[in-house]
């Protein structure tokens, strides 16, 4: 794979996975929307069915990392580092051309959640709260974009993502990758869709399972520079945990993969 192979094929795939995995939580939450209040069924499914779309649309260019912990892990397993920036940059890029879409797709819908009285009315209580440094400072519809505790609780929430992405990549890295080890494989992409359903559906309830921090970081970025009216704040003070998290659970799961498994 040349550079530009994998930067193209990371922009490509992981602006889809952010498309149709952005795309189910809008449909799920805005007004408006067909699927409002369809459920977290359909939001985890969503987002396995959007990195199985990813991974075989774009497989044969970049080997679909798709998510800076996998390529951390995979680079700690080959300790090959060389395209390492190529794969980040295009992960972020193309995360936050995902996010924008998903922004156009559901513009309308958009604008009637953000002016919805009963949304406008929510904001002031939440920000009312007594203790302040518990107080929540992510906007109605950061959700979208990415995620935030239900709990604040930073070694908890880190926690949560460490352990999320190390089964994530340890399963990429035992199960998921290519003949050639460089990225994931036919049979693969379909494993690791389905080890994101079961990580959604067991761990995500702390943290809404970020496990990867292009698909965080990027589309928060996005939040921040939208035009969305009330559209709140993008809860900055949280954001390093999507990040730092899966990296340090991406390292554990390769490190485990060369002690157990090489």
């Amino acid at each position: 794979m040349s550079s530009s192979d994998i930067f193209i094929g990371e922009i490509i795939g992981t602006a889809v996975l952010i498309l149709l995995g952005g795309g189910v939580v809008a449909a799920v939450v805005l007004k408006r929307s067909k699927a409002q209040n369809a459920g977290w069924l359909a939001i985890t499914f969503g987002w396995g069915f959007a990195v199985m779309t990813a991974v075989y649309m774009t497989g044969s260019l970049s080997g679909a990392h798709l998510n800076p912990a996998v390529t951390v892990g995979i680079a700690i397993k080959d300790s090959d580092w060389s395209n390492v920036p190529v794969y980040f940059a295009g992960q972020i890029l193309g995360a936050m051309i995902g996010a924008a879409l998903v922004w156009i797709a559901y513009y309308g819908q958009f604008q009637a959640h953000l002016r919805d009285p009963e949304i406008l009315a929510a904001q002031p209580a939440e920000e009312g709260l007594v203790d302040q440094k518990a107080a929540p400072k992510a906007g109605p519809v950061l959700g979208i974009f990415s995620t935030g505790p239900e709990v604040r609780n930073v070694w908890q929430n880190l926690a949560t993502e460490i352990i999320g992405t190390a089964v994530l990549v340890l399963a990429v890295l035992t199960q998921g990758l290519n003949d050639s080890g460089k990225g994931l494989g036919a049979v693969g992409g379909l494993m690791v869709a389905l080890v994101v359903v079961s990580i959604g559906l067991s761990l995500g309830g702390p943290t809404g399972y970020a496990i990867n921090p292009a698909r965080d970081l990027g589309p928060r970025i996005v939040h921040a520079l939208l035009p969305l009216p009330n559209k709140g704040g993008s809860d900055w003070s949280y954001a390093w945990i999507p990040v730092v998290g899966p990296l340090v659970g991406g390292a554990i799961a390769a490190g485990i993969y060369n002690i157990a498994f090489a």
